[in-house]
Protein backbone atom coordinates (compact mmCIF):
# COMPACT_ATOMS: atom_id res chain seq x y z
CA UNK A 1 0.00 0.00 0.00
CA UNK A 2 1.26 3.33 -0.80
CA UNK A 3 1.94 5.80 1.78
CA UNK A 4 -0.64 8.78 2.26
CA UNK A 5 0.68 12.46 1.98
CA UNK A 6 -1.16 15.35 3.31
CA UNK A 7 -3.22 17.12 1.57
CA UNK A 8 -3.98 20.58 1.77
CA UNK A 9 -7.66 20.99 2.61
CA UNK A 10 -9.45 24.28 4.10
CA UNK A 11 -6.03 25.85 5.15
CA UNK A 12 -4.30 22.62 6.67
CA UNK A 13 -2.45 20.29 5.64
CA UNK A 14 -4.31 16.89 6.72
CA UNK A 15 -4.70 13.42 6.05
CA UNK A 16 -7.02 13.11 2.74
CA UNK A 17 -9.11 11.14 4.39
CA UNK A 18 -12.64 13.14 4.49
CA UNK A 19 -15.85 11.88 6.90
CA UNK A 20 -18.48 12.01 4.43
CA UNK A 21 -21.74 13.95 5.46
CA UNK A 22 -24.60 11.60 6.45
CA UNK A 23 -28.20 14.06 6.16
CA UNK A 24 -30.70 14.33 8.98
CA UNK A 25 -28.68 13.57 12.54
CA UNK A 26 -25.80 11.35 11.83
CA UNK A 27 -22.93 12.94 10.98
CA UNK A 28 -22.60 14.30 14.00
CA UNK A 29 -20.47 16.37 15.98
CA UNK A 30 -18.84 12.76 18.10
CA UNK A 31 -18.03 11.66 14.89
CA UNK A 32 -16.87 14.65 13.54
CA UNK A 33 -14.85 15.95 16.13
CA UNK A 34 -13.05 12.03 15.88
CA UNK A 35 -12.06 11.88 12.70
CA UNK A 36 -10.50 15.80 13.24
CA UNK A 37 -8.43 14.92 16.13
CA UNK A 38 -7.26 11.73 13.94
CA UNK A 39 -5.78 14.65 11.56
CA UNK A 40 -8.63 13.89 9.26
CA UNK A 41 -11.69 15.73 8.14
CA UNK A 42 -15.01 15.73 10.33
CA UNK A 43 -18.32 16.41 9.01
CA UNK A 44 -21.09 17.66 10.94
CA UNK A 45 -24.38 17.55 9.20
CA UNK A 46 -26.38 20.93 9.03
CA UNK A 47 -29.38 19.26 7.75
CA UNK A 48 -31.72 19.06 10.98
CA UNK A 49 -28.90 18.32 13.66
CA UNK A 50 -29.79 18.03 17.03
CA UNK A 51 -29.97 19.97 19.64
CA UNK A 52 -30.14 19.45 23.57
CA UNK A 53 -31.96 20.97 26.68
CA UNK A 54 -30.15 21.77 29.46
CA UNK A 55 -30.06 18.10 30.94
CA UNK A 56 -28.30 17.38 27.53
CA UNK A 57 -31.28 15.46 26.51
CA UNK A 58 -32.22 15.49 22.59
CA UNK A 59 -34.78 18.40 21.89
CA UNK A 60 -37.30 16.56 19.99
CA UNK A 61 -37.85 18.61 16.58
CA UNK A 62 -41.81 18.69 16.98
CA UNK A 63 -43.52 21.40 14.98
CA UNK A 64 -46.35 23.55 16.84
CA UNK A 65 -47.51 26.40 13.93
CA UNK A 66 -50.29 26.03 12.03
CA UNK A 67 -49.11 27.05 8.25
CA UNK A 68 -46.04 25.36 6.30
CA UNK A 69 -44.35 28.58 6.18
CA UNK A 70 -44.33 29.13 10.13
CA UNK A 71 -42.91 25.55 10.10
CA UNK A 72 -40.49 26.25 7.85
CA UNK A 73 -39.48 28.77 9.93
CA UNK A 74 -39.75 26.62 13.15
CA UNK A 75 -37.18 23.68 11.08
CA UNK A 76 -34.65 26.44 10.18
CA UNK A 77 -34.19 27.69 13.53
CA UNK A 78 -34.11 23.94 14.82
CA UNK A 79 -31.19 23.24 12.04
CA UNK A 80 -29.43 26.57 13.06
CA UNK A 81 -29.04 25.63 16.81
CA UNK A 82 -28.40 22.40 16.12
CA UNK A 83 -25.52 22.60 13.83
CA UNK A 84 -23.84 25.03 16.16
CA UNK A 85 -24.11 22.39 19.34
CA UNK A 86 -22.78 19.42 16.92
CA UNK A 87 -19.87 21.64 15.95
CA UNK A 88 -18.90 22.58 19.36
CA UNK A 89 -19.06 19.21 20.39
CA UNK A 90 -16.77 18.35 17.38
CA UNK A 91 -14.47 21.18 18.27
CA UNK A 92 -14.31 20.12 21.64
CA UNK A 93 -13.50 16.07 20.84
CA UNK A 94 -10.58 17.19 17.65
CA UNK A 95 -8.49 18.15 20.39
CA UNK A 96 -7.80 20.84 17.63
CA UNK A 97 -6.73 18.59 15.11
CA UNK A 98 -7.74 18.21 11.51
CA UNK A 99 -10.27 20.15 10.10
CA UNK A 100 -14.08 20.45 10.42
CA UNK A 101 -16.49 21.11 8.11
CA UNK A 102 -20.41 21.50 7.92
CA UNK A 103 -22.19 19.30 5.24
CA UNK A 104 -25.29 21.46 3.75
CA UNK A 105 -27.61 20.24 0.55
CA UNK A 106 -28.65 23.31 -1.31
CA UNK A 107 -31.95 21.65 -1.95
CA UNK A 108 -33.08 21.33 1.37
CA UNK A 109 -35.24 24.33 3.03
CA UNK A 110 -33.92 27.23 3.91
CA UNK A 111 -30.58 26.37 3.30
CA UNK A 112 -29.06 30.26 2.51
CA UNK A 113 -30.75 30.78 5.86
CA UNK A 114 -29.07 27.44 7.65
CA UNK A 115 -25.89 27.39 6.68
CA UNK A 116 -25.78 31.92 7.62
CA UNK A 117 -27.07 31.52 11.32
CA UNK A 118 -24.56 28.17 11.72
CA UNK A 119 -21.44 29.96 10.33
CA UNK A 120 -22.41 33.12 12.78
CA UNK A 121 -23.12 31.37 15.69
CA UNK A 122 -20.40 29.30 15.72
CA UNK A 123 -17.40 31.56 14.20
CA UNK A 124 -14.47 29.85 14.75
CA UNK A 125 -15.10 26.53 15.13
CA UNK A 126 -16.36 25.40 10.88
CA UNK A 127 -13.14 25.29 8.54
CA UNK A 128 -15.10 24.40 5.48
CA UNK A 129 -18.53 23.86 3.73
CA UNK A 130 -19.55 20.85 1.49
CA UNK A 131 -22.28 21.50 -0.66
CA UNK A 132 -24.60 19.33 -3.11
CA UNK A 133 -27.80 18.37 -4.28
CA UNK A 134 -28.64 20.58 -7.09
CA UNK A 135 -26.12 23.36 -8.23
CA UNK A 136 -25.08 25.25 -5.32
CA UNK A 137 -24.03 28.49 -7.14
CA UNK A 138 -24.62 30.92 -4.03
CA UNK A 139 -22.54 28.68 -1.85
CA UNK A 140 -19.90 30.52 -3.09
CA UNK A 141 -20.81 33.54 -2.13
CA UNK A 142 -22.09 33.05 1.34
CA UNK A 143 -19.53 30.46 2.53
CA UNK A 144 -16.29 33.38 1.90
CA UNK A 145 -18.51 35.95 3.15
CA UNK A 146 -17.79 34.15 6.86
CA UNK A 147 -13.44 33.58 5.64
CA UNK A 148 -14.83 29.75 5.27
CA UNK A 149 -13.79 27.74 2.50
CA UNK A 150 -16.75 25.87 0.33
CA UNK A 151 -16.49 22.53 -1.23
CA UNK A 152 -18.89 21.76 -3.87
CA UNK A 153 -20.29 18.64 -4.80
CA UNK A 154 -20.77 17.54 -8.11
CA UNK A 155 -21.39 14.83 -10.22
CA UNK A 156 -19.51 15.41 -13.68
CA UNK A 157 -17.14 18.17 -14.73
CA UNK A 158 -19.66 20.36 -16.69
CA UNK A 159 -21.66 20.68 -13.85
CA UNK A 160 -18.20 22.21 -11.82
CA UNK A 161 -17.40 24.10 -15.30
CA UNK A 162 -21.14 26.08 -15.34
CA UNK A 163 -20.75 26.58 -11.29
CA UNK A 164 -17.03 28.04 -12.12
CA UNK A 165 -17.98 30.65 -14.84
CA UNK A 166 -21.00 31.74 -13.26
CA UNK A 167 -19.74 32.15 -9.70
CA UNK A 168 -16.97 30.36 -8.39
CA UNK A 169 -14.37 32.49 -10.18
CA UNK A 170 -15.16 35.57 -8.57
CA UNK A 171 -14.23 33.33 -4.95
CA UNK A 172 -11.52 31.25 -5.70
CA UNK A 173 -9.26 32.17 -2.97
CA UNK A 174 -11.78 29.68 -0.94
CA UNK A 175 -12.45 27.00 -2.96
CA UNK A 176 -11.01 24.15 -0.21
CA UNK A 177 -11.78 21.29 -2.59
CA UNK A 178 -13.92 19.66 -5.55
CA UNK A 179 -15.89 17.15 -4.31
CA UNK A 180 -16.43 14.21 -6.91
CA UNK A 181 -19.46 11.82 -5.92
CA UNK A 182 -19.58 8.95 -8.16
CA UNK A 183 -23.66 9.02 -9.00
CA UNK A 184 -24.11 5.18 -9.20
CA UNK A 185 -22.61 3.83 -5.93
CA UNK A 186 -22.59 7.26 -3.28
CA UNK A 187 -25.24 6.40 -0.47
CA UNK A 188 -28.31 9.22 -0.11
CA UNK A 189 -29.34 11.39 -3.52
CA UNK A 190 -27.09 10.82 -6.47
CA UNK A 191 -26.50 13.53 -8.95
CA UNK A 192 -27.38 11.35 -12.36
CA UNK A 193 -28.00 13.45 -15.01
CA UNK A 194 -30.76 13.18 -17.59
CA UNK A 195 -28.36 11.39 -20.05
CA UNK A 196 -26.61 9.00 -17.61
CA UNK A 197 -28.38 5.23 -17.43
CA UNK A 198 -29.00 4.41 -13.61
CA UNK A 199 -28.43 0.82 -14.49
CA UNK A 200 -24.88 1.50 -16.69
CA UNK A 201 -22.41 2.77 -14.29
CA UNK A 202 -19.45 4.37 -16.05
CA UNK A 203 -15.70 3.96 -14.48
CA UNK A 204 -14.94 6.83 -12.29
CA UNK A 205 -11.65 7.50 -13.47
CA UNK A 206 -12.00 9.16 -17.13
CA UNK A 207 -14.63 11.03 -15.39
CA UNK A 208 -12.04 12.24 -13.20
CA UNK A 209 -9.58 13.39 -15.60
CA UNK A 210 -12.20 15.33 -17.45
CA UNK A 211 -12.71 17.11 -14.45
CA UNK A 212 -8.86 17.74 -12.99
CA UNK A 213 -8.33 18.64 -16.89
CA UNK A 214 -11.44 21.56 -16.36
CA UNK A 215 -9.68 22.73 -13.22
CA UNK A 216 -6.54 23.15 -14.23
CA UNK A 217 -8.13 25.14 -17.50
CA UNK A 218 -8.99 27.40 -14.67
CA UNK A 219 -5.73 27.94 -12.86
CA UNK A 220 -6.75 25.08 -10.34
CA UNK A 221 -4.22 22.39 -11.32
CA UNK A 222 -3.24 22.23 -6.80
CA UNK A 223 -6.92 22.36 -5.75
CA UNK A 224 -7.59 19.02 -4.46
CA UNK A 225 -10.74 16.44 -5.82
CA UNK A 226 -12.31 14.49 -3.11
CA UNK A 227 -13.50 11.15 -4.44
CA UNK A 228 -16.86 10.34 -2.81
CA UNK A 229 -18.45 6.90 -3.10
CA UNK A 230 -17.51 3.37 -3.50
CA UNK A 231 -14.63 3.87 -1.48
CA UNK A 232 -13.62 0.69 0.46
CA UNK A 233 -10.30 -0.35 0.41
CA UNK A 234 -7.57 2.27 0.00
CA UNK A 235 -5.49 -0.47 -1.44
CA UNK A 236 -7.87 -0.53 -4.49
CA UNK A 237 -7.18 3.27 -5.07
CA UNK A 238 -3.21 2.85 -5.36
CA UNK A 239 -3.30 3.97 -8.38
CA UNK A 240 -5.13 7.50 -8.33
CA UNK A 241 -2.41 7.98 -5.20
CA UNK A 242 0.23 10.49 -6.31
CA UNK A 243 -0.77 10.19 -9.93
CA UNK A 244 -0.02 13.21 -11.71
CA UNK A 245 -2.63 12.88 -14.39
CA UNK A 246 -5.36 13.49 -11.06
CA UNK A 247 -3.54 16.02 -8.70
CA UNK A 248 -3.81 15.68 -5.35
CA UNK A 249 -6.82 13.68 -4.44
CA UNK A 250 -8.30 12.74 -1.20
CA UNK A 251 -10.93 10.05 -0.25
CA UNK A 252 -14.13 10.46 1.28
CA UNK A 253 -15.48 7.74 3.35
CA UNK A 254 -20.14 8.31 3.97
CA UNK A 255 -21.23 4.83 4.81
CA UNK A 256 -17.92 2.90 7.11
CA UNK A 257 -18.21 5.28 9.72
CA UNK A 258 -21.63 3.99 10.73
CA UNK A 259 -20.46 1.41 12.27
CA UNK A 260 -17.86 2.80 14.69
CA UNK A 261 -18.24 3.12 18.28
CA UNK A 262 -18.63 7.24 18.13
CA UNK A 263 -21.68 6.85 15.14
CA UNK A 264 -25.24 8.01 16.51
CA UNK A 265 -26.67 5.14 14.59
CA UNK A 266 -28.97 2.37 16.25
CA UNK A 267 -27.33 -1.34 17.30
CA UNK A 268 -30.19 -2.32 15.47
CA UNK A 269 -28.75 -0.23 12.07
CA UNK A 270 -25.43 -1.55 12.96
CA UNK A 271 -26.44 -4.96 13.07
CA UNK A 272 -28.30 -4.49 9.95
CA UNK A 273 -25.05 -3.26 8.04
CA UNK A 274 -23.63 -6.72 9.01
CA UNK A 275 -26.27 -8.37 7.75
CA UNK A 276 -25.99 -6.51 4.29
CA UNK A 277 -25.69 -8.46 0.46
CA UNK A 278 -24.36 -7.14 -2.16
CA UNK A 279 -27.87 -5.84 -4.29
CA UNK A 280 -29.58 -4.71 -0.89
CA UNK A 281 -28.68 -1.59 -1.95
CA UNK A 282 -31.38 0.31 -4.19
CA UNK A 283 -31.15 3.04 -6.28
CA UNK A 284 -34.71 4.57 -6.73
CA UNK A 285 -36.53 7.35 -7.73
CA UNK A 286 -39.00 7.65 -5.07
CA UNK A 287 -37.34 10.63 -3.24
CA UNK A 288 -39.85 13.58 -2.77
CA UNK A 289 -36.46 15.67 -4.34
CA UNK A 290 -36.58 14.47 -7.38
CA UNK A 291 -33.16 12.80 -7.66
CA UNK A 292 -32.43 9.52 -7.66
CA UNK A 293 -31.20 8.05 -4.17
CA UNK A 294 -29.39 5.00 -2.80
CA UNK A 295 -31.23 3.31 -0.02
CA UNK A 296 -31.59 -0.11 1.80
CA UNK A 297 -34.15 -2.44 0.51
CA UNK A 298 -37.00 -2.45 3.01
CA UNK A 299 -40.57 -2.33 3.83
CA UNK A 300 -40.60 1.32 3.19
CA UNK A 301 -39.17 1.20 -0.85
CA UNK A 302 -40.94 -2.55 -0.78
CA UNK A 303 -44.31 -0.65 -0.05
CA UNK A 304 -43.43 2.45 -2.80
CA UNK A 305 -42.33 0.19 -5.35
CA UNK A 306 -45.47 -1.98 -4.80
CA UNK A 307 -47.65 1.52 -4.77
CA UNK A 308 -46.08 2.56 -8.12
CA UNK A 309 -46.87 -0.38 -9.68
CA UNK A 310 -50.64 -0.21 -8.31
CA UNK A 311 -50.35 3.02 -11.50
CA UNK A 312 -52.70 3.25 -14.08
CA UNK A 313 -53.21 6.38 -16.59
CA UNK A 314 -56.78 8.36 -16.08
CA UNK A 315 -58.99 10.53 -18.15
CA UNK A 316 -61.48 12.99 -16.64
CA UNK A 317 -64.07 12.21 -19.70
CA UNK A 318 -64.62 9.27 -21.60
CA UNK A 319 -61.97 9.50 -24.59
CA UNK A 320 -59.94 7.22 -26.71
CA UNK A 321 -59.61 4.27 -25.41
CA UNK A 322 -60.35 5.20 -21.92
CA UNK A 323 -64.02 4.56 -22.00
CA UNK A 324 -64.33 2.54 -18.83
CA UNK A 325 -65.84 4.73 -15.67
CA UNK A 326 -64.73 3.53 -12.35
CA UNK A 327 -65.97 5.28 -9.14
CA UNK A 328 -63.69 6.29 -6.81
CA UNK A 329 -63.70 8.19 -4.03
CA UNK A 330 -66.48 9.45 -0.63
CA UNK A 331 -68.82 10.61 -3.73
CA UNK A 332 -67.99 7.58 -6.30
CA UNK A 333 -67.32 9.94 -8.90
CA UNK A 334 -66.13 8.31 -11.89
CA UNK A 335 -62.83 8.05 -13.87
CA UNK A 336 -61.90 6.91 -17.00
CA UNK A 337 -59.85 3.93 -17.83
CA UNK A 338 -59.04 1.53 -20.64
CA UNK A 339 -60.71 -1.97 -20.40
CA UNK A 340 -57.62 -3.54 -19.35
CA UNK A 341 -56.68 -1.12 -16.67
CA UNK A 342 -60.14 -1.51 -15.42
CA UNK A 343 -59.38 -4.73 -14.79
CA UNK A 344 -56.26 -4.07 -12.56
CA UNK A 345 -57.98 -1.56 -10.87
CA UNK A 346 -60.64 -3.95 -9.88
CA UNK A 347 -58.48 -6.39 -9.07
CA UNK A 348 -56.05 -4.12 -7.15
CA UNK A 349 -59.49 -3.03 -5.24
CA UNK A 350 -60.35 -6.51 -4.70
CA UNK A 351 -57.30 -6.82 -2.29
CA UNK A 352 -57.97 -4.08 -0.27
CA UNK A 353 -55.93 -1.10 -2.38
CA UNK A 354 -59.45 0.37 -2.48
CA UNK A 355 -58.14 4.08 -2.15
CA UNK A 356 -57.67 6.20 -5.82
CA UNK A 357 -55.36 8.80 -5.56
CA UNK A 358 -54.34 11.06 -7.90
CA UNK A 359 -50.41 11.87 -9.54
CA UNK A 360 -49.26 15.08 -11.03
CA UNK A 361 -48.85 12.56 -14.09
CA UNK A 362 -52.29 11.90 -15.01
CA UNK A 363 -52.19 8.78 -13.35
CA UNK A 364 -53.81 7.02 -10.46
CA UNK A 365 -52.32 4.87 -7.91
CA UNK A 366 -54.29 2.53 -5.64
CA UNK A 367 -53.30 2.76 -1.63
CA UNK A 368 -55.16 0.42 1.06
CA UNK A 369 -56.86 3.27 3.05
CA UNK A 370 -54.77 3.20 6.13
CA UNK A 371 -52.24 3.86 3.68
CA UNK A 372 -54.06 7.06 1.73
CA UNK A 373 -54.72 8.84 5.52
CA UNK A 374 -50.84 8.36 6.22
CA UNK A 375 -49.96 9.97 3.00
CA UNK A 376 -52.70 12.59 3.38
CA UNK A 377 -51.63 13.54 7.26
CA UNK A 378 -48.19 13.87 6.13
CA UNK A 379 -48.70 16.27 3.21
CA UNK A 380 -50.98 18.05 5.34
CA UNK A 381 -47.73 18.54 8.24
CA UNK A 382 -45.42 19.12 5.53
CA UNK A 383 -42.54 21.75 7.66
CA UNK A 384 -40.98 23.01 4.56
CA UNK A 385 -37.97 20.42 4.93
CA UNK A 386 -36.86 20.39 0.54
CA UNK A 387 -36.95 23.75 -1.08
CA UNK A 388 -39.62 22.52 -3.48
CA UNK A 389 -41.48 19.03 -2.22
CA UNK A 390 -42.93 16.74 -5.03
CA UNK A 391 -44.82 15.00 -1.91
CA UNK A 392 -46.41 17.61 -0.54
CA UNK A 393 -45.96 20.65 -3.00
CA UNK A 394 -44.43 23.01 -1.02
CA UNK A 395 -42.13 25.62 -2.24
CA UNK A 396 -39.88 27.89 -0.24
CA UNK A 397 -40.73 30.36 -3.12
CA UNK A 398 -43.36 33.32 -2.19
CA UNK A 399 -46.46 31.37 -3.36
CA UNK A 400 -45.17 28.49 -1.05
CA UNK A 401 -46.46 25.84 -3.90
CA UNK A 402 -44.96 24.33 -6.90
CA UNK A 403 -47.84 24.77 -8.45
CA UNK A 404 -48.57 21.26 -8.95
CA UNK A 405 -50.84 18.34 -7.82
CA UNK A 406 -48.82 16.50 -4.59
CA UNK A 407 -47.32 13.50 -5.27
CA UNK A 408 -48.86 10.20 -3.44
CA UNK A 409 -46.20 8.02 -5.16
CA UNK A 410 -43.52 9.91 -2.97
CA UNK A 411 -43.36 10.20 0.89
CA UNK A 412 -41.81 12.49 3.64
CA UNK A 413 -38.57 12.29 3.95
CA UNK A 414 -37.93 14.80 7.18
CA UNK A 415 -40.21 12.21 9.15
CA UNK A 416 -38.83 9.32 8.35
CA UNK A 417 -34.93 9.97 8.28
CA UNK A 418 -35.91 11.68 12.19
CA UNK A 419 -37.24 8.52 12.95
CA UNK A 420 -34.56 6.07 11.92
CA UNK A 421 -31.52 8.75 13.54
CA UNK A 422 -33.48 8.68 16.53
CA UNK A 423 -33.69 4.61 17.30
CA UNK A 424 -36.98 4.09 14.88
CA UNK A 425 -37.78 1.03 12.79
CA UNK A 426 -34.90 0.37 10.44
CA UNK A 427 -37.87 -1.79 8.25
CA UNK A 428 -40.27 1.17 8.02
CA UNK A 429 -37.78 4.21 7.40
CA UNK A 430 -35.40 5.47 4.73
CA UNK A 431 -31.93 3.42 5.44
CA UNK A 432 -29.43 5.51 3.38
CA UNK A 433 -26.46 3.84 2.67
CA UNK A 434 -23.34 3.60 0.02
CA UNK A 435 -23.40 0.27 -2.48
CA UNK A 436 -20.27 -0.78 -1.34
CA UNK A 437 -22.27 -1.40 2.22
CA UNK A 438 -22.64 -4.91 1.68
CA UNK A 439 -19.22 -5.25 2.08
CA UNK A 440 -18.96 -4.92 6.18
CA UNK A 441 -20.36 -8.84 6.27
CA UNK A 442 -17.27 -10.20 4.76
CA UNK A 443 -14.66 -7.59 5.67
CA UNK A 444 -12.54 -9.57 8.46
CA UNK A 445 -12.09 -6.38 10.03
CA UNK A 446 -15.74 -6.36 11.28
CA UNK A 447 -15.30 -10.22 12.30
CA UNK A 448 -17.64 -11.09 15.11
CA UNK A 449 -19.38 -7.88 15.13
CA UNK A 450 -16.50 -5.73 15.84
CA UNK A 451 -17.15 -2.15 15.86
CA UNK A 452 -14.13 -0.16 15.88
CA UNK A 453 -13.22 3.51 17.20
CA UNK A 454 -13.27 6.15 14.57
CA UNK A 455 -9.05 6.43 15.27
CA UNK A 456 -9.15 2.15 14.49
CA UNK A 457 -11.05 2.72 11.53
CA UNK A 458 -9.07 5.12 10.03
CA UNK A 459 -5.75 3.21 11.13
CA UNK A 460 -7.42 0.36 9.33
CA UNK A 461 -8.17 2.77 6.12
CA UNK A 462 -4.67 3.96 6.31
CA UNK A 463 -3.24 0.75 6.01
CA UNK A 464 -4.95 -0.10 2.83
CA UNK A 465 -7.53 -2.10 4.26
Amino acid sequence: MKSLEPVLISGREVLPIIEGGKGVAVSNGNSAGAFAATGCVGTVSGVNADSYDENGDVIPQIYHATTRRERWNELINYAISGGIAQLEIAHEKSNGQGRLHVNVLWEAGGTQQVIEGILAGAKGLVHGVTCGAGMPYKIAEIVSGFGVYYHPIISSARAFRALWKRAYHKHAEFLGSVVYEDPWLAGGHNGLSNVEDPQQPQDPYPRIVELRSVMREFGLADTPIIMAGGVWYLREWQDWIGNPELGPIAFQFGTRPLLTQESPVSKAWQDRLLGLREGDIFLNKFSPTGFYSSAVRNNLLNELEQRTGHQVPYSRTAEGDMQEALPVGVRGRPIYLSAGDKIKAQAWIGEGFSEAMKTPDETVVFVAPEKAREIFTDQQNCMGCLSQCRFSNWSEGEAGTTGKRADPRSFCIQKTLQDIAHGGSIEDNLMFSGHNAYKFGGDPFYQNGFVPSVKQLVERIVSGD
